[in-house]
């Protein structure tokens, strides 16, 4: 069992054990398109404590403080890892980081299963991250739908190229290439470059993962991409908003 099995394996578990939410009307949803469309590349930026590739990234640090930090450096939306065992997130953490800012909040998690939405919805969340390699199609294609319907964005992610033709059939706003191969939890900058021109032109496209410097910004820009999430090389900071700032000033001059 690789990791990314043992991962989904936990979340079934974790679902059996949750309780039901009734979904809760809301009115005050931030599109996560329109805040992705903002620059000529624009930024998710990432709060996580730990994860399987990293161990321990940043556990000392004030991560409302961080997301008002990140919001004031220019991040164009937020990325908050929810799972515990793993990532040593929380969907509480989300609920109280999305009360204090003004972008659209993502909730990245492993989404397998529908009371998963009805509770990003029900703590604030704008958008859900989605993994293809995760699922299968048919899986994938009522979670996306679902999502939608309700009024959330959805990010939808893939790694592996031979989901790609199915993922496209639902004609996706927002579609992320992990250059991290989840079986394995090892990156490469260069799947950003072969995925590029298999994707269709209208969609926002999202670099995830191995991220680091201005120069990656550079390189993810000049393929096409609009939007790079950013997480770990952020938070293994003292101070993740200032170094966030350091980083997309050749951007927004």
């Amino acid at each position: 069992m690789n990791i990314l099995e043992e991962i989904i394996e936990n979340k079934k578990i974790e679902i059996q054990k949750s309780r039901l939410e009734i979904l809760q009307k809301r009115t005050d949803y931030r599109s996560l398109c329109n805040a992705l469309l903002k620059y000529e590349l624009t930024i998710i930026a990432e709060i996580k404590i730990k994860s399987p590739s990293e161990g321990i990234i940043n556990s000392s640090l004030d991560l409302i403080q961080i997301a008002k930090d990140y919001e004031s450096a220019g991040a164009d939306a937020l990325s908050i890892l929810t799972d515990k065992k793993y990532f040593g997130g929380s969907i509480e953490v989300l609920k109280e980081i999305r009360e204090s800012i003004n972008i659209p909040v993502l909730r990245k998690d492993f989404i397998i299963d529908k009371k998963q939405i009805i509770e990003a919805s029900n703590a604030g969340a704008d958008a859900f991250l989605l993994i293809a390699d995760a699922l299968p199609i048919d899986k994938t294609i009522k979670l996306y739908n679902f999502g939608i319907k309700i009024g959330l964005d959805v990010l939808l992610e893939f790694h592996n190229r031979r989901n790609l033709k199915n993922i496209l059939k639902l004609q996706p706003s927002i579609i992320g290439v992990n250059s991290r191969d989840l079986s394995k939890m090892t990156t490469s900058k260069k799947h950003f470059n072969k995925m590029i021109n298999l994707l269709p032109t209208g969609l926002i496209k999202v670099a995830e993962s191995g991220i680091k410097t201005t120069e990656d910004l550079r390189y993810i820009s000049k393929l096409g991409y609009n939007s790079a999430l950013i997480g770990t090389s952020l938070m293994k900071t003292d101070s993740p908003g200032k170094a966030l700032e350091k980083l997309i000033r050749f951007n927004r001059s």
